[in-house]
C-alpha cells in the first residue's frame, strides 16, 4: 500500500497517513493486488482470499484496511527463500565379499555397505552381527543363508523391512519380529540355512536408535541359559542311549549262554 507523495518543494518527508485517513481506489487496488500475490505464493487459502477481497472493497479508511495485509510480510521485508534444489544421490557403496565367516572369532556389517542378492554368513563357535539399518540393497528381496555351528547370528533392520523364512534350527532357535508394514513392495530379507546349538536373533530398530544395555545383557544370558538347556538335554539322551545299547549287549549275551 502506497504513502501519500510527498509535496513538491519541501525538505521535510512526508509524515505517514493516519488511521482515520480515506482510502482510494489506487489504495484498494494495491492491497488486491497483494492479496492475489499471497494466494499464488500459497500464504492464504482461496476461501482466505475471497473474504479478504471482500473487506478489501468495502474499506473506507487505511484502518479498515491494515487488518488485512496484517498477517502477510511487507513488500520491503526480506522473505524467507525454500532451496529446491535437491542434494545429489550418493554414490552406490563399494562391493563387498557376500561370505562372512567367524570361527572361534566375530564378524560384522554395519553402517552404508552394499547388499548383495545372496549373503552367506558362517560362524562356528563365533558371533556375527548384521546391521541393515543404514545399508543399500541390491534388489528388493536378498537372502541371508546362514551357516551356524556353537554361534549366534544377531541381525538388526529398519521399520518397513519385512523378515521371512527361518533358518532350520536343531537344538538352536530364531526369534524374528512381526511385519510393522502392510506395504507390498516392501524390501524383504528372506533367512534361510541352518542353526545347530544355537540361536539367530532379528531385532526392528530406527537409524540411530541404540539398544539398551539392559535388553542386550537380558538376550546374552537368556541365549547362554538355552544352549546350556540345549547341551543338557543332547547330554541326557547321549546318556540314555549308551544305557540302552548296554541292555541290548546284556540281553544279547544271556542268550548266547
Amino acid at each position: 500500500m502506497s504513502l501519500p507523495e510527498q509535496p513538491s518543494g519541501s525538505d521535510r518527508p512526508a509524515p505517514p497517513p493516519s488511521a482515520s485517513m480515506r482510502a482510494s481506489d489506487a489504495d484498494r487496488d494495491e492491497v488486491a493486488d497483494r492479496l492475489r500475490e499471497a494466494l499464488a505464493e500459497g500464504r492464504i487459502t482461496p476461501e482466505e482470499h475471497a473474504e479478504r477481497i471482500d473487506a478489501v472493497y468495502k474499506a473506507k479508511t487505511y484502518a479498515d484496511l491494515e487488518p488485512v495485509l496484517s498477517d502477510l510480510p511487507s513488500e520491503q521485508a526480506p522473505r524467507p527463500r525454500v532451496d529446491l534444489r535437491k542434494e545429489p544421490a550418493l554414490p552406490p557403496p563399494p562391493a563387498q565379499s557376500p561370505h562372512l565367516v567367524a570361527v572361534f572369532a566375530g564378524a560384522e556389517r554395519k553402517g552404508r555397505w552394499l547388499v548383495e542378492p545372496t549373503t552367506n554368513v558362517s560362524c562356528v563357535f563365533g558371533g556375527v552381527e548384521l546391521d541393515f539399518r543404514q545399508a543399500v540393497l541390491s534388489q528388493s528381496e536378498v537372502t541371508v543363508n546362514i551357516t551356524c555351528v556353537f554361534g549366534g547370528v544377531d541381525i538388526t533392520v529398519p521399520p518397513g523391512v519385512r523378515v521371512a523364512g527361518s533358518p532350520t534350527a536343531v537344538f538352536g532357535g530364531s526369534e524374528l519380529p512381526e511385519d510393522d508394514t502392510a506395504d507390498p513392495d516392501a524390501p524383504v530379507i528372506r533367512l534361510t540355512g541352518m542353526v545347530l546349538f544355537g540361536g539367530v536373533s532379528v531385532s526392528r530398530r530406527a537409524a540411530g536408535e541404540k539398544r539398551r544395555r539392559r535388553d542386550r545383557h537380558r538376550d546374552v544370558h537368556e541365549l547362554h541359559r538355552r544352549r546350556h538347556e540345549e547341551l543338557r538335554e543332547l547330554h541326557r539322551e547321549h546318556r540314555d542311549a549308551r544305557r540302552e545299547r548296554l541292555r541290548e549287549l546284556r540281553a544279547e549275551r544271556r542268550r548266547l549262554r
